[in-house]
């Protein structure tokens, strides 16, 4: 009898711990979704409305004036989200690549200086050569402004982060006598990585070609480093194409400008567009993200927690 009610009791206090996770879960995720959902319902809300109101969830006069004028800038959108999806593939694959070509040795306990190298790693996420120098360093020497090369080389040498995940999850998560079984059997360095390793480090792998992904989609600062005039205008990602358009959007609803160019400008609706503009960029990780959340969960898990 008192061990039923001892079990009874447990059963309890489980189900009441439980819904109290799930109330907590509930409300992150909550806070996570809702400023997306404000930000698009704020895109389809009337300029006048969202002067008078504010943002809500529910506006009084729904306009799609903000898409309407962001489709009339299609031809630059198109080229900008090509540009954007060429060098994020491009620099996440190479990105990756490299990372996983230098955590690999890294992992092995029996490279010579292995302590060392992965110090000189570690010391790079702490200390950089600043903007200017980097910036010379860049133009004069690598000879990349105006060019493709401008957004992706920048990043594609900053993975310091991603190199030491990978190290860490390739000597936590992937067994040893895996290595030494492909050893006997006579496989080189090159076969064990790309038979064995690469395979298996799939989840860390997809995680932070993730990340890496997510910052060359979302990079502007190289764009305004190293495009100018017309040629560096064709290049544009699509964020540095938003912000020129945002940019674009003030000055021509600016008091000086609607003078010489009609009341029409000045009423340009510059908030809605705005919220219409971070949606638009936003919109192709909320498609990808899904199919890439298994590996995402268990790479951050194994990689970080056993790291």
């Amino acid at each position: 009898v008192l061990g039923g009610e001892s079990i009874m009791t447990n059963s309890k206090k489980t189900k009441r711990y439980q819904f109290w996770i799930n109330l907590i879960l509930i409300v992150m995720t909550l806070t996570i979704i809702l400023p997306f959902l404000l930000v698009f319902i704020s895109s389809i809300t009337d300029e006048t409305v969202l002067i008078r109101n504010g943002y809500s969830f529910f506006p009084e006069k729904i306009s799609f004036y903000a898409y309407q004028y962001i489709i009339r800038q299609g031809e630059k959108i198109l080229r900008a989200y090509g540009v954007t999806i060429l060098i994020t593939v491009v620099g996440t694959f190479f990105n990756l690549m490299f990372s996983a070509l230098l955590a690999y040795p890294l992992s092995a306990k029996t490279l010579p200086y292995r302590r060392q190298i992965t110090f000189f790693v570690f010391f790079t996420m702490l200390f950089n050569g600043g903007l200017v120098p980097t910036y010379l360093m860049y133009v004069n020497y690598f000879h990349i402004k105006n060019t493709i090369w401008a957004l992706i080389i920048p990043n594609l040498l900053l993975s310091a982060n991603n190199v030491l995940m990978i190290r860490s999850y390739f000597m936590t998560s992937i067994p040893e006598a895996l290595y030494e079984a492909a050893k006997i059997d006579g496989a080189g360095h090159t076969k064990i990585f790309f038979q064995i390793t690469f395979p298996l480090g799939k989840p860390i792998l997809v995680t932070m070609g993730l990340f890496s992904a997510l910052a060359y989609w979302n990079d502007w600062t190289n764009g305004l480093y190293y495009l100018s005039g017309n040629q560096g205008q064709k290049l544009y990602s699509i964020q540095n194409l938003l912000n020129q358009m945002i940019t674009d959007i003030q000055y021509l609803a600016s008091g000086k400008v609607a003078g010489n160019i009609g009341a029409e400008v000045a009423k340009l609706p510059t908030t809605s567009i705005r919220m219409a503009i971070a949606f638009i960029a936003m919109l192709p990780l909320f498609i990808i993200y899904p199919f890439l959340q298994k590996y995402f969960a268990e790479g951050i898990t194994l990689g970080a927690v056993k790291g």
